[in-house]
């Protein structure tokens, strides 16, 4: 029986991954997102560099008493001793040391040329550095990774120095050397040879580190687990300098869904999905929607050719079942939409349509027709549930009768510019004229809308609008051109995204803002006219 020694899942994302251009971590950040991964239960958190960075070292002296990790082994990260000293000696081996953290994963430079022109000494005593470094911490009680930085440009340039670092630091008691690929230029087949050679010359258990700058570090850390390695690094979301790191969560269902390897506990991989977006939240950078397993539209299905397949067995257009990684399949409707796309979307929606082909028959064309107009219902499932509801039931949901409105923007002496706008409509048979004010003319009609709706709808003040897009559809047109308008209105609980279409950008934006209201308002099951 596997322990969880027998394979690591090491996590760099609080410090490989904080290097991303545009991700600045606070310490409540990092603390947080290190509760997440604990959650997703993966055997190792990189939690920074203490004693070369602040907040690095205040995150661990935190750590240790607001957090209580379940699966996680906290390790911190530092490099080997400066060159002619001891380690006894370095404050840089001090602060690992008493950092309270049970691993040490120290960086060491196995290619010749740095350690020649970046540390400027000998190679002989870049090997000394890595022999005492480790051992003095291993005497502390420490267990210690070594990260071989730049090894496979190390490798190519100089074979038996790169494996005499490995060596000497599994001699010195490294419990782990791993293999970085920190240019992120090797190709999957010259790595996987490359970790062969190396186990076979030197015995260490060996690890895997890759960055992603020729988009093959989930393939080449796959690789190097199926050459021997077994404890693979990489972040959540594939964060990290220039193109980012292995994305981890990708190489982990990889192992475990194509490989049949436990690497987590029991029913984790369950939650990638919603780990990713929760870390996502946390650093503020949106996570991609084609990322693999976990992006949005990893399993999300727009040709009618696939609808109709998957109609018949989801798994003939999916690689695996996307509930295995927390996700979902999605039916995308649009102009490519078919009789089955339709239908499998009213049935995720809550409609059965199987048994009236003239209804969605009748859909179809509807969509078809409107997205010849400039309308698109695959990034507004909201405006299909409102459009599907009217072809179902006869009669669009309507929670309020608008009689009219209109808003002006002003220009003032400080040059400001305030927008105001009137709306007069009837809701809850008593008839209102709102005007509200906005920083623009949209913002200024979102406010008028809700003042007017809210005796009758409390719940509309819990509504927000937390996105707006505005995309130009002819070109050519210039300010005459058919405008779309995407919003995305959420109430604290979930988010939903409306369209509207038209010449007047004000007027598409009325009618993405209506619908988004009348859609929360089903939401919340108020009952509709």
């Amino acid at each position: 029986m596997s322990t969880a020694d027998d394979f690591h899942v090491y996590d760099t994302t609080l410090r490989d991954g904080a290097q991303q251009e545009g991700l600045a971590l606070s310490v409540a950040d990092k603390i947080a997102i290190a509760q997440h991964l604990d959650d997703l239960g993966v055997g190792f958190i990189e939690g920074g560099w203490p004693g070369a960075v602040p907040k690095d070292t205040e995150f661990f002296a935190r750590a240790r008493t607001e957090l209580h990790l379940r699966n996680a082994t906290f390790a911190a990260f530092g490099a080997t001793r400066k060159p002619g000293g001891k380690a006894a000696d370095d404050p840089q081996v001090a602060a690992l040391r008493d950092s309270g953290a049970d691993v040490v994963t120290l960086v060491a430079k196995s290619h010749d040329a740095h350690v020649e022109r970046a540390l400027r000494t000998n190679l002989d005593e870049n090997l000394r550095m890595v022999a005492d470094t480790v051992q003095h911490l291993r005497e502390n009680g420490q267990r210690v990774f070594l990260d071989t930085e730049h090894f496979f440009d190390g490798y190519r340039a100089n074979r038996a120095y790169a494996l005499e670092v490995v060596r000497v630091a599994a001699e010195a008691g490294a419990d782990v050397v791993a293999l970085c690929d920190t240019n992120g230029g090797t190709l999957p087949r010259e790595l996987q040879d490359i970790v062969r050679d190396v186990l076979e010359n030197t015995g260490a258990r060996l690890g895997i580190h890759c960055h992603n700058d020729a988009g093959c570090a989930v393939a080449n850390s796959i690789a190097a687990v199926e050459a021997g390695c077994t404890h693979v690094q990489g972040t959540i979301n594939g964060y990290g300098e220039r193109t980012g790191n292995a994305d981890l969560l990708a190489v982990v269902a990889n192992l475990e869904l194509k490989r049949e390897m436990t690497l987590l506990p029991a029913g984790r991989l369950a939650e990638s999905f919603r780990i990713a977006h929760a870390i996502a939240e946390v650093t503020n950078v949106p996570p991609s929607t084609r990322q693999p397993y976990v992006g949005v539209s990893a399993f999300a299905h727009k040709a009618g050719l696939h609808a109709s397949a998957i109609k018949v067995d989801p798994d003939l257009y999916q690689h695996t079942d996307p509930a295995l990684v927390g996700n979902d399949m999605r039916m995308l409707v649009s102009e490519m939409a078919g009789r089955a796309s339709v239908e499998l979307k009213g049935r995720e929606l809550g409609f059965d349509l199987g048994s009236d082909r003239e209804l969605v028959s009748r859909v179809t064309d509807r969509v078809k027709e409107m997205e010849s107009r400039g309308y698109t219902f695959e990034a507004a499932d909201a405006s299909f549930e409102l459009l599907l509801t009217e072809e179902v039931t006869g009669a669009r949901a309507s929670f309020f009768d608008v009689e009219s409105w209109r808003v002006i923007t002003e220009s003032r002496a400080d040059g400001e510019a305030v927008s105001e706008s009137t709306v007069k409509l009837v809701a809850g048979g008593e008839r209102e004229v709102v005007t509200g004010e906005g920083n623009g003319p949209v913002n200024a009609l979102d406010h008028a809308l809700r003042a007017a709706i809210e005796r009758a709808y409390p719940v509309v003040n819990k509504f927000d609008l937390v996105d707006y897009k505005v995309r130009i559809l002819d070109q050519g047109h210039g300010t005459d051109a058919v405008i779309r308008v995407l919003i995305e209105t959420a109430d604290g609980e979930g988010s939903w995204v409306t369209v509207g279409v038209g010449h007047n950008i004000v007027e598409a934006s009325w009618e993405a803002l209506v619908d988004g209201v009348t859609y929360g308002l089903l939401r919340h099951k108020e009952v509709a006219r």
